[in-house]
């Protein structure tokens, strides 16, 4: 398949992979950016999409890496959390054609647009950590595993999904939370890619190069969180959640 794109298209599906790691780094929502170039390329839904977590692992990886060496999120103790992700992540894959998720996009939409407006007007949200509500073993046990889930199952709008899970519940600041994040889409990634292998067929020579333009994108993207923190973070979850929900929308109809 690969043989039959042009090397201007491959360029732009690279091009369009580093703009999604940069932006999935920061905000997640990368996606956004990468599905809708494999499918306007040509590539059947299935296999955009597998190919799609092919690229996205890679990105994930490198932004959760890059928070890592900044002390930021210690992998050693998040490797649970990590675990139970994968688990669900692979098992919602696996139960995709099982499960009716018709229901689930009628209100996901909704679900973005009140996530963009808790991070658009509650005031105070910024990189300090807040009130705890729940231990970290009980996040570990319910939170995780649901959006993990949900992640294999349908996907968009997880890194949301963790966002305010951390911020709200584990009493993140915004750049740790962004972190942690980063994290855990990774492990939930990487076991929906390993379903999607087997039933989605990706191409690995395209998912590969996308890869690389992931990591770059995600190394840029890291860093600027880093050093701006909260304020560049915040108005592009807004922003990303905003334009997730108007595109399921634009679907949906």
């Amino acid at each position: 398949m690969l043989l039959d794109l042009s090397l201007d298209l491959v360029l732009l599906l690279a091009g369009a992979a580093f703009a999604a790691g940069f932006v999935d780094a920061i905000a997640g929502g990368g996606g956004l950016i990468t599905v809708p170039a494999l499918l306007l390329a040509g590539l059947p839904p299935a296999q955009a999409l597998a190919t799609n977590k092919v690229q996205g692992v890679f990105g994930a990886a490198t932004a959760a890496i890059s928070y890592a060496r900044r002390g930021l999120v210690d992998l050693r103790h998040q490797i649970r959390a990590a675990a139970v992700a994968f688990l669900g992540g692979l098992i919602g894959a696996l139960l995709v054609t099982w499960i009716p998720t018709q229901a689930l996009r009628y209100g996901l939409p909704v679900v973005l647009i009140g996530i963009a407006a808790f991070f658009a007007l509650k005031p105070g949200l910024d990189d300090t950590d807040r009130v705890r509500r729940i231990s970290p073993a009980l996040f570990t046990a319910t939170v995780v595993p649901v959006i993990a889930f949900y992640d294999g199952l349908l996907g968009p709008g997880t890194g949301s999904f963790f966002m305010l899970g951390f911020v709200m519940l584990a009493g993140y600041g915004i750049l740790k939370a962004t972190a942690h994040t980063k994290l855990l889409n990774f492990a939930s990634n990487l076991g929906g890619l390993i379903a999607f292998a087997v039933v989605g067929k990706p191409l690995w020579l395209l998912g590969a190069i996308m890869a690389v333009a992931q990591i770059a994108g995600a190394m840029l993207g890291a860093r600027l969180a880093m050093r701006i923190g909260a304020k560049v973070i915040k108005p592009l979850l807004v922003v990303t959640s905003t334009l997730l929900a108007l595109r399921l929308i634009w679907q949906l109809l």
